[in-house]
Parts: C-alpha cells; sequence; structure tokens
C-alpha cells in the first residue's frame, strides 16, 4: 500500500530532500514508501483525477503502453502504466530530454522525475506529466518484443504467460484476484477463524479419485543409480569369495599373534588389517545387492525405500488435515494450492489450483450453509466496493454483465433448495434439453447448475442433502441412510462454486463409510482419531478460487485467471 514517507533517519531526511512533496496533506501527491516514486493510481485515481497535484514535482516509473512522436521529432506522448490501476498516465518527454526513439516503443520501462500539469482544453487527460528528466530506461526491440500493440487474444497470450501481465486485461486480472484474496483473508479474519497452513505433501487421498500426483525420489534414485553400475559394475562371486578368502586369512594371522603373546603393536597392526578387509568385504556385499530398475517387494514397488518411506503425493485439498486444527481449536481455515492429476483439457480444469477451505467446529449444515452465503456476498461487495474501475474495464471487454452479477449475488438471499427437488425441478424442464440426462442419482452437470441459478430462481442457489453414493466418504450420513448432509452453492456463469458438509463426526459410521468405498483405512488412521478422541460435530466446505475469479470477471477460461497455469502438457516458468 503506498504512504506517504515519514522521515526515521537521516537516509529517510535524504529521501525527502529529494521528494519535496512527500507531505501527508490531502493536496500532495503520496509517494511510496520504498521505491521513491508516486504510484500512478496515487495521482489520476484521486477524486479530482490528479488536478489537485498539478504543479508538483514527481518521479513516476512504467511501461510504455504506446508511444508516439509528435511535432516532427520534437517531443513524444507516452501513455505509461505501473500495474497500480488500470488507467494510464500520459508522459511528454522532449527531444532535447532524451532520444526519443529509445522510449516510444510499446514495452519500453521507464523511470523518469517531472512536474504535473493540466493539458490544454478540450484533452480527455484531466493531469499529464512534463518530463524533466529521463532517470531509467529499459529497451525494447519492437521487431521481436512478442507483444505488439494489435489487439491480441487470450489464447496467444497463454503462449507468453511471462510477460501477459503487462497487459490490460491480465493485469486487471491480477489485482481482482489480489482484493478476492485480501478479502477472503479479511472476512475470516473478521469472524475470528484462525489461517492454518496445511501440507501440499499429502498420503491420503481426501477425495477417493485417485487422480494424484505422486511424489517420489525413486526415479531420480534408479537413475543414479544404473549410472553409478555402468561406471562401477557390481562385483563377481569371485571377487566376493577372494575378500571372504582374505578375511579368514587376516583373522588366523591375528588369532596366532595372540597365542605367540606377540608385542601389542604387533597384534594391533595385524587387528587394523583385519578391519581394513572386513569393511572391503561388506562394501562388496552391499554393492552386490544393487540391482537396477525399481525396488521390488513381492512383485510391487518398494516405497520403504522411497523419501518418505511410502507413498506420497500432491494433495487434492487441505480439508482433512485442517480439520484436526478445527477439532482443537474450533474456527479455521486453510487457503493454498492444491492439485488433481487429471487429464481434461476443458476451459473449466487445472491441474494446479487454489482453494479456500474453512472448517466450522460444532457446526451443522445449516451453519454451513450460512457462512458460505455470507463469504460469497463479502466477496462480490469487496470488489465493488474496492475495484470498480477493473471491474469496469471487465464489462467493456469481456462480459457486460458482470457488475450487475456482483450486484445481484452481493444483496440477493440466496434459495436453497434439496438435491432430490432439484432433481425434480429439472426433470420437468421442457424448455430445453439437457446433453446429460436427468435422474435421481446422478451428479449434476454444469448445464443443470447454470439452468438453476440463471433460468429457474435466477439468483444464487444452494442445494443439499445429495445422494451419499456420489459424495466422499467424510460427509454426514442423514438419517434416511441414503443422503448426506452435503451442499454446493450454485452461482451464474460458473454454476458450482463452493462444496461442502456436514463432516461424519460418528467413528463407527465413517469407518464404514471409508471400507464401503474401496479405501484402506490405514491411511486414515490419524483422522479416525478425531472420531475416537474427542469427537466434536463440525462442517466446512471449499471454494475454487479459480472458479471465483472466472465468475466475477466473466472470463470463459480458467486458464486466465491464474499467474502461471498448468494443465496437461503445459508447466511453463
Amino acid at each position: 500500500m503506498a504512504e506517504t514517507v515519514i522521515p526515521t533517519t537521516e537516509m529517510a531526511a535524504a529521501t525527502l530532500a529529494e521528494t519535496p512533496s512527500s507531505s501527508s496533506s490531502t493536496s500532495s501527491a503520496v509517494w511510496s514508501e520504498f521505491s521513491k516514486r508516486v504510484l500512478i493510481k496515487n495521482i489520476i485515481g484521486r477524486p479530482d483525477g490528479g488536478v489537485g497535484l498539478a504543479g508538483e514535482k514527481i518521479k513516476v516509473g512504467g511501461w510504455v503502453k504506446t508511444g508516439r512522436e509528435q511535432g516532427k521529432g520534437s517531443f513524444a506522448f507516452l501513455e505509461l502504466n505501473d500495474g497500480s490501476c488500470p488507467a494510464n498516465l500520459q508522459v511528454i518527454v522532449d527531444s532535447s530530454v532524451y532520444e526519443l526513439s529509445q522510449i516510444v516503443a510499446t514495452g519500453t520501462c521507464v523511470f523518469v522525475e517531472g512536474v504535473l500539469k493540466k493539458p490544454p482544453e478540450g484533452t480527455k487527460q484531466n493531469v499529464e506529466l512534463k518530463v524533466e528528466k529521463v532517470l531509467e530506461v529499459g529497451g525494447v526491440d519492437p521487431a521481436k518484443y512478442p507483444l505488439p500493440k494489435t489487439k491480441l487474444t487470450l489464447e496467444f497470450l497463454r503462449d507468453h504467460v511471462h510477460l501477459r501481465p503487462r497487459t490490460n486485461t491480465i493485469s486487471a486480472v491480477a489485482r481482482i484476484r489480489n482484493a478476492l484474496a485480501y478479502a477472503t483473508h479479511t472476512f475470516f479474519q473478521k469472524h475470528a477463524f484462525l489461517y492454518v497452513h496445511t501440507p501440499i505433501i499429502t498420503t491420503s487421498d481426501c477425495e477417493g479419485a485417485g487422480e494424484m500426483f505422486q511424489v517420489t525420489t525413486l526415479f531420480s534414485d534408479t537413475e543414479k543409480l544404473e549410472k553409478e553400475l555402468k561406471e562401477n559394475p557390481s562385483p563377481s562371486e569371485d571377487e566376493i569369495e577372494a575378500a571372504k578368502l582374505l578375511v579368514k586369512e587376516k583373522g588366523e594371522a591375528v588369532a596366532a599373534l595372540k597365542a605367540a603373546k606377540a608385542t601389542k603393536p604387533e597384534i594391533a597392526a595385524a587387528v587394523s588389517e583385519l578391519t581394513k578387509c572386513k569393511e572391503k568385504l561388506a562394501k562388496l556385499e552391499e554393492r552386490s545387492k544393487l540391482k537396477p530398475g525399481m525396488p521390488q517387494k513381492d512383485g510391487k514397488i518398494d516405497y520403504s525405500s522411497d523419501f518418505f518411506a511410502r507413498q506420497a503425493f500432491l494433495t487434492v485439498s487441505g480439508q482433512l488435515q485442517v480439520e484436526t486444527f478445527a477439532c482443537a481449536l474450533s474456527n479455521v481455515y486453510t487457503f493454498g494450492p492444491t492439485f488433481r492429476a487429471e487429464h481434461s483439457h476443458t476451459s473449466r480444469h487445472l491441474a494446479e489450483f487454489w482453494m479456500v477451505e474453512p472448517e466450522l467446529a460444532f457446526a451443522d449444515l445449516e451453519d454451513d450453509m450460512n457462512c458460505a452465503e455470507a463469504y460469497v456476498k463479502f466477496l462480490s461487495q469487496w470488489l465493488l466496493d474496492n475495484c470498480l474501475d477493473d471491474m469496469q474495464l471487465m464489462v467493456k471487454n469481456f462480459d457486460k454483465t458482470a457488475i450487475d452479477r456482483l450486484k445481484l449475488v452481493a444483496s440477493t438471499p440466496f434459495e436453497r433448495i434439496t438435491y432430490t427437488d432439484a432433481v425434480a425441478l429439472l426433470e420437468k424442464v421442457t424448455d430445453k434439453r439437457f446433453e446429460n440426462a436427468v435422474e435421481w442419482g446422478i451428479d449434476l452437470a454444469s448445464e443443470h447448475e447454470r439452468y438453476l441459478t440463471e433460468v429457474v430462481f435466477k439468483k444464487p442457489v444452494i442445494v443439499y442433502n445429495y445422494p451419499k453414493g456420489i459424495k466422499a466418504f467424510y460427509m454426514r450420513l442423514n438419517d434416511d441412510g441414503k443422503t448426506v448432509a452435503a451442499m454446493d452453492v450454485l452461482v451464474p456463469k460458473v454454476g458450482e462454486l463452493i462444496g461442502g458438509s456436514q463432516r461424519e463426526e460418528r467413528y463407527d459410521v465413517i469407518e464404514k463409510r471409508i471400507l464401503d468405498q474401496g479405501l484402506p483405512l490405514e491411511p486414515y488412521e490419524w483422522y479416525l482419531d478425531l472420531r475416537r478422541y474427542g469427537t466434536v460435530k463440525h462442517s466446512g466446505f471449499g471454494l475454487g478460487f479459480e472458479r471465483m475469479v472466472l465468475f466475477a470477471t466473466g472470463l470463459d477460461n480458467i486458464r486466465d485467471v491464474i499467474p502461471f497455469p498448468r494443465y496437461p502438457g503445459k508447466a511453463d516458468l
């Protein structure tokens, strides 16, 4: 956050001498504390558009969006953006100040000092910067720069993921994503939730789907071993027998010296030779056991020699682990990356994505739904209050309904309907033909979810009490024996945004659920301990963070709302 510089040392005092406008007065420019410059948003983002700063000498840094020489090359206009807001600051540089051809190319980075001034009447800018000094330049060869001034597709930008934050769209998405992350922590901290960091590496499968990335050093260890064996092959049986014979001979020599009552130095020297021979034999025998390929046991890979001494995976969810803290510290949440090794190329799937997962102790399904609804409303209102300029850019370029959708979600009570009633509604639909047939027991598809929220109710919907056969083992079994206390929050544009449930706290029931789903008990023994020792009713949910950004921005592809998308065949940077 930009702040007024407050001098506390001689260095700070010197800085103030360089930046005479760094006053706390609202009429003066607000300087960044750590980079001796004024952010562009602190100029043109003011209520007066920066007009009140006219006459102030400041420094700004940023990247040239567009640049053009004017007046037969006597000066240049630069549209400068530093990423602090969607808008650009117009900068004017005379040819007497700097070689114009070196700074007008799109993508050039400049750090300049000058005086803010009002532009001539009739221009769209409220304020512009007349440059007196060009302090630094990061040049660009326009013939090679991959991001020309022409309109670029989001698909094209995915092939230049390291440069795409310089575009208006991706920089706006980054600010919206940042705002949603900040709002997430604000919401849960405001409601006395404790932030817990859960592990990325795990030995248990939360979803039971088996689509997990394995973490292992066996491949690299095997490659090293094969290389070592190629350079230094395993000893032959003859070599080992010769070493054993030598050990025997040295042992007999020591025994003979002791029988003859030889001197201590003579016996010590003989023992030393025997020890060396035994060590050499031990190394030869150890090397003889080394075999190329993966370590095997009973015809299967032996993971006991792996780094973690057992199979380990990248987590698909931090839920199980965060439950341990909920069962000790009450309300908690985790917010971090999760992974799914699903070979999907759809616009809704990533191999690496972020999840927000709160867990509430002493809470049932209704409490869970109340929390989820309040959280989504809070996020929506936060963007309206704090990111309106970026949202307006999304409305202009991608989705005219984006802001209206946020207003709808922020202000409208969510509809709540059981899965059974939702299926009954969908079965009666005649104005649309679904690609996926509707019947009780199916997992609702995105087209069903969006129809409910966009057509039937025209607002967010929470569907609850799903069939147990399509939900995870940890969800609490309802009294009917057919459904579990699960809920999904559905929103327009995206469909499912949140999935959650009341957790099964009864030991005998959850043990049977694990076995019924064909999962081994051993990896979940620690999880079962939460039911053995001081069990507590608790609930929680998971929000797919990228889905929330998709919902907010109105973009169509999830690969465009995460800084570095990972999906099948793609893991750049």
